[in-house]
């Protein structure tokens, strides 16, 4: 019977212990809730608006192309549009000189007009960026009529704003002389034609006696200084010349082929060559400016060097900006000038456009790039020297100092110069 309660305690007490030892099963878990989602974000909408460009009316088409390609291959500007308007490059600055606000954004214009539109705040400056790429792919001479100071404020179109000799080779039998010229054209019964009242031609003499006349700006366009010398014996020797040239029977004032009749020789540039080769027919012949006569000694005329350029109107709003100056890169770079050339020909300022065979092969541009290396890019001029170089002319067609001595002749260019002094400052 004691064995018995033994065992049946034992038992209990394995139970017991097998009971504390067990642990419970842990209670399930709640499965985790999927996250909210975020609420979609709206796309970004694009940008977008409107761009008015203003070119020559004989490049609306071309420029309109030219745009077409820039925008397909630009889709971050899909959303603006682009008018193109025939506005020629004098007008355009004119202008948005009258009210820039109603211009265009992107625009045309001579480089005779920087320093007035930088002084209406028409232009914006090109970015560091976009200034070393103008400078390093254009030809110095049209750099330096897009920099006001020392901010380039436009981008080079063209370099081929001078004027050379067109001529009739079966009457001019040497080109490279005027006094030669003015013998076959008297000879022949023919007209020589050189604009003798415009200041942008008449410097042609005086330039190449060795004379000055460039005017120095401040940032702002302002006039600050004129540096000028044809009060002097080299300026005499070019006085003396102009009007021996306009005592020529031959001579007559002008420097248009379309409004000239009877001629053998005329001084005008590449925009008239069409006109010129119409005139001459297979006498059509191109050539640098000839040597005069000044002081004694054959001199080669000189001149100016003009150049078309395109520029940025100041913006508002960033992302425009960046389309127009893009675009205003793009629409005078290597490939477009070329190709202006090729539907228009009016000559690349981009160094490897001008080096093309095409370029190269044309007479007039030819006959141009020879005169350029006796040129001066034009400048900035004050508006009031126009009408005094006219006036000046006026003077030496009516015959006024054609008896006059040196003395006389050397007060009448102390005068001019004085008078050409007086527009700065």
């Amino acid at each position: 019977m004691k064995k018995i309660l033994a065992m049946l305690l034992a038992l209990v007490m394995i139970f017991a212990l097998a009971a504390c030892g067990q642990q419970a099963a842990p209670a399930a878990e709640k499965p985790a809730e999927a996250p909210a989602e975020a609420p979609a974000e709206a796309p970004a909408e694009a940008a977008s608006g409107s761009l008015k460009v203003w070119v020559a009316e004989a490049t609306v088409d071309f420029t309109k192309e030219q745009i077409a390609k820039f925008m397909e291959a630009h889709p971050e500007y899909a959303g603006y549009t682009v008018a193109v308007e025939p506005v020629g490059e004098g007008d355009a600055a004119s202008n948005m000189l009258t009210d820039v606000e109603a211009g265009a954004d992107i625009f045309g214009f001579p480089q005779d007009q920087l320093a007035r539109l930088v002084a209406a705040d028409a232009l914006i400056e090109l970015s560091d960026e976009n200034a070393a790429i103008v400078a390093a792919e254009n030809d110095v001479s049209s750099v330096a009529a897009a920099t006001m100071g020392s901010t380039v404020y436009a981008y080079p179109m063209t370099s081929d704003n001078g004027y050379f000799l067109y001529y009739d080779k079966s009457v001019v039998t040497d080109p490279s002389n005027l006094e030669a010229i003015l013998a076959d054209c008297e000879a022949a019964g023919k007209s020589f034609y050189y604009d003798l009242r415009s200041g942008w031609y008449q410097p042609a003499f005086f330039f190449g006696a060795g004379c000055t006349l460039t005017y120095d700006t401040d940032d702002q366009g302002a006039f600050t200084k004129c540096n000028i010398d044809y009060a002097s014996d080299k300026g005499v020797g070019a006085f003396k010349a102009l009007i021996e040239l306009a005592k020529s029977p031959a001579f007559v004032n002008g420097s248009s082929v379309s409004n000239a009749t009877n001629a053998a020789a005329i001084i005008d540039g590449t925009w008239d060559a069409a006109a010129a080769k119409e005139l001459f027919g297979d006498n059509y012949a191109c050539a640098k400016l000839p040597t005069v006569k000044i002081n004694g000694v054959d001199t080669q005329l000189g001149g100016f060097g003009g150049f078309k350029l395109l520029g940025v109107k100041p913006q508002t709003d960033e992302t425009k900006l960046a389309l127009c100056d893009e675009l205003a890169l793009y629409l005078t770079s290597e490939e477009v000038q070329l190709a202006r050339f090729n539907v228009v020909f009016w000559g690349p300022s981009n160094l490897k456009a001008k080096a093309d065979p095409a370029v190269q092969a044309d007479e007039a541009q030819a006959a141009l790039g020879a005169q350029l290396v006796f040129t001066i890019p034009q400048g900035q001029y004050p508006g009031e020297y126009w009408g005094l170089a006219e006036a000046l002319g006026d003077d030496i067609i009516a015959g006024k100092y054609n008896d006059a001595d040196d003395a006389a002749l050397l007060a009448a260019l102390q005068n001019f110069q004085d008078t050409c002094i007086g527009y700065a400052g």
